[in-house]
């Protein structure tokens, strides 16, 4: 038998053992116990105490930006314990039942972990008398609150617990938003009353689809209820709009850690000072989208029912997963409130460039508001909802919500370099194994989607604000092939084609229909606005007046003819026209007049065929240039009748002014 000797004792081959392999058997030489003196051991007695000693207690993350005129916290000089307790009792407040005396007990913390201390906290409520309601089990149960929790955080409880999210190739996360993939225009209700009688647009064209009180709060208990049943609810305390003077608080209670990262980036990150201070919100979401409303509630048409009441500052989501409503619906939210402090709300892309000068860009799907906004040499305040108030132009959100169908790196290089970790990808198509997102695939929906922060942008601007515009881009994909590439617009014609909102949009073959589709959108976003088209329009052309800004409308479509014998406007061309108008020159340029639409065209861009900025060059079929032009402008002219009795700014002076502004024949 062979001995051999080593550091930690002795051992031995001995007789053979299994399949006559020989066993080896070894001895210590000393009873002392022997460990590797160049690691201190852990200091924890049990695997729990060892898996506590990973995390460190850290702040919340928030979204960078510098501080203006902070005040002293009134929670500084209460104890962090205290300080919770009042965060959970606002918490409590705003999911408690208006039926029941007390809110539900809440706790902070993951049900699956250990709490941030086992008190629940709840707060009394006196709305009803409470002797004619009985307890409910939901009164007996913790609802776990999990709050302002961070990216990496909410990954963990996607994936961990909600089915159909996964971290792709990117580090992006990639989620589904169940049988909705879009937003349901159609079941989105506002509550009627007294004052929004009278505020609102009401009728034919508007988005607003009028319910009672009393439906929106057997609505607002049915998804109070549910997320109550919970064993955890996600909450996050946000801001909308950069201007400090103006911005509004935000809590968001949600079931999903996909709708949680979604308003993350989405809204403002406060940082942890802003949030000991935070307080009560002055606008609440309860995102109760996996259950659905009841049908046989008054004003219901499916299961689907997505509710504002403006009274309450309150909105409630039923029946529908898709993240997008809540962030829409906190635009229509906008629409209403700014106006009403005088700040103009707005649907539209902002960039600004080195010396200070803006500019927004107006435009439906498809007319190239994102691409043409992003610009290597200008910084981007942001690419979809803005303010402008007396103190300049500011962005409303904290992120940018970008399509990503047929994405590519050429195409789009700062949303391809976006998409990474901590940003949600919603309902693409990826490889089972490699997890390689592929943009192309229509599989799930063609509406798919990036949420990512603003900051991930290269040269956003932070913080998201700028000084007044001086330039009002009103972007238009024209398939009639008949508006110019570039017009300079007078300020009756601004207010006349901003109310219109037009585009044109080609049908797809499998419907056969092979003639492009007018499609207009009052204030080039109806679908979000809460007023009458004309007060967002009087306040434009109030500030552009004020603030010495020039209208422009940019035709991005075709030329040479309407689609299907023209050709698509050149991307260089536009950029070229584009850069004109920033730089000032085309201020400078000569003009000529158009019929019909009368609008002012150039007669020379550097870098742009002089040929094509008159469109009726470049038609070779004069005859079918005006049958073309007649058309568009009579599609014009019925789109504008719902408007024309109405009355624009203190006299109707304006009102006659943009009528006449519009198509002449």
């Amino acid at each position: 038998m062979a001995n051999n000797g080593g550091e930690n004792g002795n051992f031995s081959f001995a007789q053979t053992g299994r399949q006559g392999l020989p066993k080896i058997q070894t001895c210590k030489e000393t009873t002392e116990v022997c460990h590797d003196d160049t690691a201190t051991p852990v200091k924890a007695k049990t695997m729990d105490e060892l898996h506590s000693l990973q995390k460190k207690r850290s702040s919340q993350p928030s979204t960078p930006h510098t501080a203006t005129g902070q005040q002293v916290s009134a929670f500084n000089a209460i104890s962090e314990e205290d300080r919770q307790k009042q965060q959970l009792q606002s918490i409590s407040a705003s999911l408690a039942s208006l039926t029941r005396e007390t809110g539900p007990k809440v706790v902070r913390g993951d049900p699956a972990g250990k709490a941030d201390g086992r008190k629940a906290v709840h707060v009394e409520h006196h709305l009803y008398d409470s002797s004619l309601f009985g307890l409910s089990d939901s009164a007996l149960k913790f609802t776990h609150i999990l709050y302002n929790l961070s990216p990496a955080e909410l990954y963990e409880q996607a994936i961990k617990y909600e089915k159909g999210s996964f971290i792709t190739e990117s580090g992006a996360l990639a989620t589904l938003s169940g049988a909705k993939t879009g937003r349901s225009p159609r079941d989105k209700r506002v509550v009627k009353d007294e004052e929004t009688e009278n505020e609102l647009w009401w009728g034919k064209g508007s988005p607003n689809i009028e319910m009672d009180e009393h439906t929106f709060l057997v609505n607002r208990e049915r998804a109070v209820d549910y997320l109550n049943s919970l064993d955890k609810v996600f909450v996050n305390d946000q801001f909308l709009n950069w201007d400090p003077e103006h911005r509004i608080k935000v809590r968001i209670v949600s079931a999903r850690a996909y709708h949680s990262l979604f308003m993350h980036n989405m809204c403002i990150r406060p940082t942890p000072e802003e949030l000991e201070d935070f307080g009560t919100p002055d606008f609440t979401i309860y995102n109760a989208g996996q259950f659905p409303c009841n049908r046989y509630t008054h004003y219901m048409t499916s299961s689907t029912s997505i509710d504002l009441n403006l009274a309450r500052r309150e909105m409630v989501i039923l029946g529908t997963q898709y993240a997008g409503e809540m962030k829409k619906g906190l635009f229509s939210v906008m629409h209403y409130l700014m106006p009403k402090r005088g700040i103009l709300s707005l649907h539209s892309g902002c960039n600004m460039g080195k010396d200070g000068d803006v500019a927004l860009f107006f435009g439906l799907s498809g007319t190239g508001k994102t691409t043409l906004s992003t610009d290597h040499n200008r910084y981007l305040i942001g690419d979809d909802e803005h303010c402008w108030s007396n103190n300049g132009v500011s962005n409303i959100e904290g992120g940018c919500y970008a399509k990503c169908i047929d994405l590519s790196k050429d195409k789009e290089p700062d949303i391809w370099n976006a998409i990474k970790f901590g940003t949600v990808l919603e309902n693409v198509v990826f490889d089972e194994h490699t997890r390689e997102v592929d943009y192309s695939e229509k599989s799930v929906t063609e509406n798919t989607r990036a949420a990512y922060p603003i900051e991930y942008i290269p040269n956003a601007k932070i913080p998201c604000v700028g000084p007044h515009p001086k330039n009002v881009i009103l972007l238009a994909c024209d398939a009639f092939g008949v508006l110019p590439p570039v017009s300079k617009l007078s300020l009756a014609q601004t207010m006349y084609h901003f109310i219109s909102g037009y585009t044109a949009l080609v049908a797809g073959t499998e419907d056969g229909i092979k003639e492009p589709q007018a499609t207009f959108s009052a204030c080039f976003g109806a679908a979000f606005i809460m007023m009458h088209p004309t007060r967002y329009a009087a306040m434009l052309a109030n500030k552009m007046q004020k603030h010495g800004a020039t209208g422009w409308l940019v035709n991005t479509g075709w030329s040479a003819g309407r689609y299907g014998t023209g050709n698509r406007i050149k991307l260089t061309h536009t950029r070229k026209i584009i850069d004109a108008i920033h730089s000032g020159t085309l201020l400078n340029a000569n003009y000529t007049k158009t019929e019909v639409f009368g609008l002012e065209i150039p007669t020379k861009i550097e870098g742009v065929p002089a040929e094509i900025l008159d469109p009726i060059n470049t038609w070779s079929d004069k005859k079918a240039y005006k049958d073309s032009l007649l058309k568009l402008g009579g599609l014009f002219k019925k789109n504008f009748e719902v408007f024309v009795n109405h009355k624009i700014g203190k006299d109707n002076k304006l009102t006659e002014e943009i009528l006449a502004a519009g198509p002449n024949f």
